[in-house]
């Protein structure tokens, strides 16, 4: 049988044990002594006094957490569904660990309704097209009311918007109007540029009356060469008939 002296020893022992903790380098310890906040200790080899000094695990490695699908409701009153993901690391573990109950889960609530109200201040087009600076903004607006818990928001990514089938349709009436709008303005904008060729070259021909008749006579030879017409259309200037009609009478 162990004796009172084995047992002791046994004790002593296990006591001494547990008192012995090792952290990785990416982990820290929020050390409370008699519930009170003594210290963070890490990485490596430290001691705790046992049955006096308590100590609460914190990683500082980024972690990645899935913001759930929103219902949000754009300035221009448009329904859309969104996600998102955000990163984020612990800066301070202290503060992690003291001055709120569970960092994650406040930090998931925080995203959500952050993410409805900040979208909720910009207009469908926006929201699709200026993800990058949505995503800044997010990102400073949850890192200042994360900051007192010592979380630092790295980056947040806002992933899929979901419109409904009416608005996608309607979205695409938008495209294919804008198309011909555009297609429209660069052919009033073509008939304009060679309105202002004609223009001049007009000006340029009525300097010189012999040219006219150079520009028909090259037209005539086009039209003969392309071998496509058997109708020639010959412009006869009244000046040459004059004499003729003149003569008649």
């Amino acid at each position: 049988m162990i004796g009172f002296a084995g047992v002791i020893v046994i004790f002593v022992i296990a006591l001494m044990s547990s008192s012995i903790k090792v952290l990785p380098e990416y982990q820290r310890g929020v050390v409370l002594t008699l519930g009170r906040y003594t210290g963070t200790k890490g990485p490596g080899l430290f001691f705790l006094v046992p049955m006096v000094q308590r100590m609460i695990r914190v990683d500082l490695r980024v972690a990645v957490m899935d913001v759930p699908p929103q219902d949000v409701i754009s300035r221009d009153n448009v329904s859309v569904r969104v996600n998102a993901v955000v990163y984020f690391r612990v800066v301070e573990p202290d503060k992690s660990v003291l001055k709120v109950e569970n960092f994650y889960q406040a930090t998931s609530q925080l995203s959500q309704t952050r993410l409805r109200s900040v979208l909720g201040q910009h207009e469908l087009d926006e929201i699709l097209s200026q993800r990058d600076s949505i995503n800044h903004s997010l990102q400073q607006i949850l890192d200042e009311a994360t900051d007192p818990w010592g979380i630092k928001i790295t980056n947040v990514e806002i992933k899929d918007v979901d419109l409904n089938e009416t608005m996608v349709r309607a979205i695409a009436r938008q495209a294919e109007a804008e198309r011909e709008r555009r297609a429209k303005v660069i052919h009033a904008e073509g008939e304009l540029q060679a309105a202002e060729k004609l223009r001049d070259a007009a000006a340029m021909l009525s300097q010189q009356p012999q040219s006219l008749q150079l520009r028909y006579l090259q037209t005539l030879a086009g039209m003969a060469s392309s071998g496509q017409s058997s109708t020639i259309v010959f412009p006869l200037p009244l000046d040459l008939l004059r004499p003729l009609l003149d003569k008649g009478s």
